[in-house]
């Protein structure tokens, strides 16, 4: 079983990530900690990533999942996976579940402007959300809204992968 917790800045990749991870047994990645010192002195400068930036942070998420999956451990992932040309790489790397965590901007921008230790401005926002690329129905997922109580948002998440592996 392979998840990734996928959506813009401010959705709680993290948050829910891990706990869902514990839940279900598998093994937590944080995406960002795989984002090159390049990348990470861009963003934190407002300065939004291109593909370019972004191909090689994803091409090391893929493989550490591939890694993982070769040795049978079953992974939760945090990565934006903003686009369907991103999603792709990681599911050609193992078969791919993805929450797309998801709430309306001002909800996320308020969350962004409380956020003290987090490399990624606010103004970045806007940026995110007009790349992001919703999920197709073609790719397994669920979108799961991260407006109410995190406790209600780990437990939809939670049903959702069980759901589907179930299925």
């Amino acid at each position: 079983m392979h998840v990734v917790v996928m959506g813009v800045s401010a959705t709680g990749k993290s948050a829910v990530g891990e706990p869902v991870a514990e839940e279900l047994g598998c093994e937590f990645i944080e995406g960002d900690s795989l984002h090159p010192r390049s990348n990470i002195d861009k963003m934190t400068k407002g300065i939004a990533l291109t593909d370019e930036d972004r191909w090689p942070w994803l091409q090391a998420i893929a493989e550490m999942v591939a890694v993982k999956d070769s040795e049978g451990t079953s992974t939760v992932v945090t990565c934006s996976a903003l686009r369907r040309s991103y999603r792709k790489v990681l599911q050609d790397a193992a078969p791919t579940f993805f929450l797309h965590l998801d709430a309306p901007f001002e909800v996320l921008e308020g969350r962004m402007r409380k956020r003290t230790k987090h490399f990624m401005p606010t103004a970045l926002l806007r940026s995110q959300v007009d790349t992001l690329e919703p999920l197709g129905a073609d790719e397994a997922g669920a979108v799961v809204d991260v407006s109410p109580p995190l406790d209600e948002v780990i437990e939809e998440a939670v049903n959702a992968v069980r759901v589907h592996y179930a299925g």
